[in-house]
């Protein structure tokens, strides 16, 4: 085993596929929104096994144009975790609406489901869940609550695709709507970008107007149809496309998904295995859920979160945390007035909870040395 290796948090999987996919875009004259956008759209719905998918330049914009195609405005109320990245709360605010934050399952980190009930009020018209790490949130039980309030369900799956839930279907497949990300550190990559998927043809059609202007007909239908120049502006939409450069890098990668969540999942064993007679609680996933491991969050019982970062970057090994609750930044305390206390298990799990590298380029040596890294530290 070598030591003192250089180890960073994440890292994209990209091979000689996608660059070839790239250059070919490149080489073909149409860089913007077009037909490999359409082709990578037709090809991920049919992987999760929706209706339809919408491609966006980014998963903020696949949640932002969902809480818009359900016409979520001033005065609403949007009920999501505390426990999630800055965008999921975001989008709310940007809509006008409310964020009303709920606090996470002690185990999963996924919002928890037993406490969504009570935060609902006549306001209150969609629910946000998110994927934490990529396991399935509690969903037989929201889509339930969802169905007795009358509430739309958006799913933030930004960790999640080629996730399943427990029904064994794919993430994505069950929700209103259902967002994507395809970050560079995500399960799969077009670099920057995202996608929704869903089942409702009406939403559909008007989030492919929102996406790009509010305008009846996209570029590609503009150029390569018949007197296509003309075009209405059927909303005040935005700008939200994603490139026919990203989506030709997602089409290789979504051939690779099945495959990168499952060495992710063979690193996650591995985990498992070697770090359990430490001071340290593992991911728990739930039996019948197949998580992506976007994410390996580990919470340290008696050593010092802070300290144990620093002690594994002197050793060349990147770690992270996810996430600080959205409850504790500034903004939504002041204009929200949510303060510290208001979560406590969201609290609780933040002060201690580091997440570990997981991505499939990690060699047996690397994972070797970052165990071993992590014994010498704990103990």
């Amino acid at each position: 085993m070598k030591t003192n290796l250089k180890i960073p948090f994440a890292l994209p999987y990209i091979t000689d596929d996608e660059i070839k996919a790239v250059t070919d875009v490149l080489r073909s004259g149409w860089l913007s929104m077009g037909y490999k956008t359409i082709e990578f759209e037709n090809k991920f719905a049919e992987y999760i096994g929706s209706n339809y998918a919408v491609a966006t330049n980014s998963c903020t914009s696949a949640l932002f144009l969902s809480l818009k195609a359900l016409n979520i405005k001033e005065g609403d109320e949007v009920i999501t975790t505390t426990f999630t990245f800055a965008a999921t709360g975001n989008v709310i605010v940007h809509c006008g609406a409310k964020p009303v934050f709920v606090d996470i399952d002690e185990k999963t980190y996924n919002i928890d489901s037993h406490q969504i009930e009570e935060k609902i009020t006549d306001k209150t018209k969609a629910i946000i869940v998110v994927h934490y790490s990529g396991q399935s949130a509690d969903m037989k039980k929201i889509m339930k609550i969802a169905r007795d309030y009358q509430l739309n369900v958006i799913e933030d799956a930004a960790h999640a695709a080629g996730g399943t839930y427990e029904e064994g279907k794919k993430v994505g497949s069950l929700g209103n709507l259902t967002c994507f990300s395809f970050y560079a550190t995500k399960p799969m990559t077009t670099g920057e970008g995202g996608i929704i998927t869903l089942n409702d043809e009406k939403l559909y059609e008007k989030l492919k107007i929102l996406r790009l202007h509010g305008i009846s007909k996209d570029a590609w239908k503009r150029y390569i149809e018949k007197d296509s120049w003309y075009y209405e502006v059927l909303e005040a939409g935005y700008k939200c496309n994603p490139t026919d450069v990203a989506s030709a890098i997602g089409l290789p990668q979504l051939k690779k998904l099945d495959w990168l969540n499952e060495r992710r999942r063979e690193i996650a064993k591995y985990y498992n295995e070697q770090l359990q007679d430490l001071d340290l609680i593992p991911p728990y996933i739930k039996p019948r859920v197949k998580s992506t491991y976007h994410l390996y969050p580990i919470r340290l019982i008696k050593y010092n979160r802070d300290k144990f970062i620093k002690e594994m970057a002197k050793k060349g090994i990147v770690t992270s945390v996810h996430f600080i609750p959205l409850h504790l930044m500034p903004y939504y305390q002041k204009t929200f007035r949510y303060k510290k206390g208001d979560f406590p298990v969201a609290e609780r799990v933040f002060e201690n909870i580091v997440s570990l590298p997981i991505y499939p380029q990690l060699t047996e040596d690397q994972l070797e040395y970052i165990v071993k890294c992590i014994k010498e530290i704990l103990r």
